[in-house]
C-alpha cells in the first residue's frame, strides 16, 4: 500500500505541469475552473491563463471564468512556477498526483456531482492513496473534544485499524488528532487532509504528529508546498475528507462545526453519514443530535459504523431478495422519494423533498441505496425514475 514520490514531472507531461499550476493559481473547489479544467483541458486552460488571455472566451457567456476568478488566476500566474513546485515536493518526499493516475483515489471523482472535484493532490507519505482510501472512514468532531469525544475518537481510529480501515481526519486537534493517533498506535493507515501545503504542519501543535503521519501514513492537500492555510480553506478541504471516504463519522461536534460540513457533504454525495450521541446537557455533541435529528445514523462503537458501511440497499428490499413486490417492500420514505421522482426530465434533491413531504436529508439518504438497486438514475446532482421503475 505504498507510493513512490520519485522525481518531480517536468514539462514533458503538460498536463501534470499544468495541473500543478493550477493548484497555485487557483482555489480548489472552485466551480468556473473545475468546469473549464473539464471542457478544455488543464493545459489549454493553463497556457491561456499563463499568456494573460481568458481560455473561456470562445465559450457561450454562461460558461465563461467570472472576471473575478480570471483576474485573480492572472494575477497569480505571474510568479507562479509550477516546475520549482514540482521539485520543492521531491525534495520533501511528496508527489503530485493526478486524475489517471494509479494512485488516484477515485471515490473523490463523485464531487463532479458538486462541480468541485479535485484538479490534483498533493501527497506526502508511503501510503498509496487510491489503495488506502479503497476502505477509508472519515472520523472527524471538534477541536474542543472532551474526554469522552477524545476516548471514542481513538477507540474508533484502533478498531478500525484493526479491521483493516484507513481513518481519514484532517489532523486538527481534539477528535481529529485523537483519530489519527488510535489509528497509528494500532498500526494502521491514516490520512491527514490539510488546508495548506503538506510541508505547512496546522495547527501548530500537532507538527510531530503530522511528520508521523507523513513518515507511516500520509498527509495530502490540494494546495501546493509552502502553501499557508486560511479560514475558507477548510471548509473547502472538508469536501475531500468525505468524497475520499466510505462514510463520515462524527464523534462531538457543536451546534456550527466544520464536522458539520463533512457531513453535510458525505450526504449530498449518498454516502453513510453517522454520528456518535453524547450527553443531551452537552454542547459539543449539540452537533451530533443535530445531525441524528435530520436523519444521521446512530452509532456508538466500530461494530456499528462497519454495519452501515456494509448494508448497501438494507431497509429497502427485504432479505428474502424477492424482485417480484421490489416496490411493496420499500421503506416508507424509500417509496415516497421514489414516487415524487419525476419519470420524464430530472430533478434536484430539495424539490424531491417538497413533493415527498421530507426533508433533504432523507431524500439524499434514499437516493444512494435506490440508485444501487437500479430504481433512480442520476446526473450532475438531478434524479428521475429509472426505465426499471417505471416499469
Amino acid at each position: 500500500m505504498t507510493g513512490t514520490a520519485g522525481p518531480a514531472t517536468r514539462a514533458g507531461d503538460e498536463d501534470r505541469l499544468a495541473r500543478a499550476a493550477l493548484s497555485r493559481v487557483g482555489e480548489p473547489g472552485t466551480v468556473a475552473l473545475v468546469a473549464a479544467v473539464r471542457r478544455l483541458g488543464a493545459a489549454a486552460v493553463w497556457s491561456a491563463v499563463h499568456a494573460g488571455e481568458d481560455p473561456t472566451a470562445d465559450l457561450p457567456v454562461t460558461e465563461r471564468l467570472p472576471a473575478t476568478v480570471l483576474s485573480g488566476l492572472a494575477e497569480r500566474a505571474r510568479v507562479a512556477d509550477p516546475e520549482r513546485d514540482l521539485d520543492r515536493a521531491a525534495v520533501l518526499g511528496a508527489r503530485l498526483v493526478v486524475p489517471g493516475d494509479p494512485e488516484w483515489p477515485e471515490r473523490v471523482d463523485d464531487l463532479a456531482r458538486l462541480g468541485t472535484e479535485p484538479l490534483s493532490l498533493w501527497v506526502r507519505g508511503p501510503l498509496q492513496l487510491g489503495l488506502a482510501t479503497a476502505r477509508a472512514v472519515a472520523v472527524v468532531g471538534s477541536r474542543a473534544a472532551t474526554a469522552y469525544g477524545q476516548r471514542v475518537a481513538g477507540e474508533l481510529g484502533a478498531e478500525l485499524a484493526d479491521r483493516g480501515w484507513a481513518t481519514l481526519s484532517g489532523g486538527a486537534y481534539g477528535v481529529d488528532g485523537c483519530a489519527h493517533r488510535g489509528s497509528l498506535a494500532a498500526g494502521g493507515a491514516t490520512v491527514a487532509v490539510l488546508a495548506g501545503g503538506v510541508d505547512v504542519p496546522y495547527p501548530r501543535g500537532h507538527a510531530a504528529l503530522l511528520a508521523r503521519i507523513a513518515d507511516e501514513g500520509a498527509v495530502v492537500s490540494e494546495w501546493p508546498p509552502g502553501a499557508a492555510p486560511a479560514r475558507h480553506r477548510f471548509l473547502t478541504r472538508n469536501r475531500v475528507i468525505a468524497a475520499m471516504t466510505a462514510g463520515t463519522v462524527v464523534v462531538e461536534a457543536a451546534q456550527r462545526s466544520g464536522a458539520r460540513s463533512t457531513a453535510a457533504t458525505a450526504a449530498r454525495l449518498l454516502r453513510p453519514c453517522m454520528a456518535v450521541p453524547g450527553p443531551v446537557t452537552s454542547a459539543t455533541s449539540a452537533g451530533c443530535h443535530a445531525l441524528l435529528r435530520q436523519g444521521a445514523t446512530c452509532v456508538t462503537g466500530t461494530e456499528e459504523v462497519l454495519e452501515e458501511l456494509g448494508r448497501p440497499g438494507e431497509g429497502l428490499v427485504d432479505d428474502t431478495g424477492a424482485r417480484a413486490g421490489w416496490r411493496d417492500a420499500l421503506g416508507e420514505s424509500a417509496r415516497r422519494v421514489l414516487e415524487a421522482l419525476p419519470v420524464r426530465g430530472w430533478a434536484g434533491p430539495a424539490q424531491v423533498a417538497r413533493v415527498a413531504g421530507v426533508d433533504q436529508l432523507t431524500v439524499l439518504r434514499c437516493l444512494g441505496p435506490l440508485e444501487r438497486e437500479g430504481l433512480v438514475e442520476g446526473a450532475a446532482g438531478r434524479y428521475r425514475q429509472s426505465a426499471r421503475a417505471r416499469r
